[in-house]
């Protein structure tokens, strides 16, 4: 009986992770297209995918807009979070509901974000540019997403907003696991403000920090929806992150086999993330 309730979920994980994961594994040492996977002939050409993707300019340049993309997030959505956090620990009026308020970029849907995103960044009809033009501030309007040199931007822009309240969610449990009576202590020596957060905040908030920075790490690197709706990867490969790569080599040019090569260096790097993780949390549980 115990194994008839489990088996849904065993026979659940298989299909929809066990089998894809095992499939990208042996598809990353084949040479896999369409007339490959009709015919059942995908011969084994060892790392060859692996040499391709590594020595492909377009994929060194999806490893750089990934970093901007990843870095630029991570640092803005982990300090407004913790900023954020740290006013609503305290007490004041309508607190709840701006708390409230501050959850909707993480409850709605991320296609939903990336398309208003993408209209209030239109050249000619965006808020943004009339915003910007009807105060004087521009001569004329600018074209956010056509071009190359700042596309990134409005990704990046939408990306933060949308991961501040995870950010500011998690940061808040933690601050409110600190006891008051150490702020109390602290308070009775006359240590104030920026004292109280350099000597109890910050040092009780070390290992939750690691947490989210890592979290938000991880799910930033794999953001591909946001991205794709907003720019599709353009212009001229701008805003082409890794998940776009591999996707544009598995569904666009059909070279399942380099798509998977690139899939599986993603995630050897997001294994690298995970494992200084867990030696940087063991160190801190040690010192702790």
């Amino acid at each position: 009986m115990p194994y008839t309730f489990v088996a849904p979920a065993v026979i659940f994980l298989g299909i929809f992770l066990i089998y894809p994961v095992f499939t990208t594994i042996v598809y990353s040492f084949e040479q896999v297209n369409v007339g490959g996977l009709l015919t059942g002939v995908t011969p084994f050409v060892g790392l060859q995918n692996y040499q391709h993707v590594l020595s492909d300019p377009q994929f060194q340049s999806a490893i750089l807009v990934s970093l901007i993309f990843t870095v630029t997030c991570v640092v803005f959505q982990f300090t407004i979070g913790f900023l954020l956090a740290l006013l609503f620990k305290e007490r004041f009026p309508l607190a709840g509901p701006m708390r409230a308020l501050l959850l909707i970029p993480w409850l709605l849907p991320l296609i939903v974000s990336a398309t208003i995103f993408k209209w209030m960044l239109q050249t000619d009809n965006g808020i943004i540019n009339y915003a910007l033009l009807s105060f004087h501030l521009l001569s004329h309007p600018i074209t956010w997403l056509d071009d190359p040199k700042i596309a990134l931007v409005g990704p990046i822009i939408a990306n933060i907003w949308i991961g501040i309240p995870f950010n500011m969610s998690l940061l808040m449990a933690g601050l409110q696991g600190i006891p008051g009576s150490l702020y109390e202590a602290a308070t009775v020596e006359g240590a104030r403000g920026w004292q109280q957060f350099r000597r109890i905040t910050w040092p009780m908030m070390r290992a939750q920090s690691l947490a989210v920075l890592v979290l938000g790490t991880i799910l930033t690197i794999n953001v591909f929806d946001l991205i794709y709706v907003m720019t599709g990867g353009g212009p001229v490969d701008a805003t082409t992150t890794l998940p776009l790569y591999a996707y544009q080599n598995s569904f666009v040019f059909y070279q399942l086999g380099n798509g998977a090569a690139a899939t599986m260096l993603l995630f050897l790097f997001l294994l690298v993330v995970a494992v200084v993780y867990l030696a940087l949390l063991s160190k801190e549980e040690v010192n702790a």
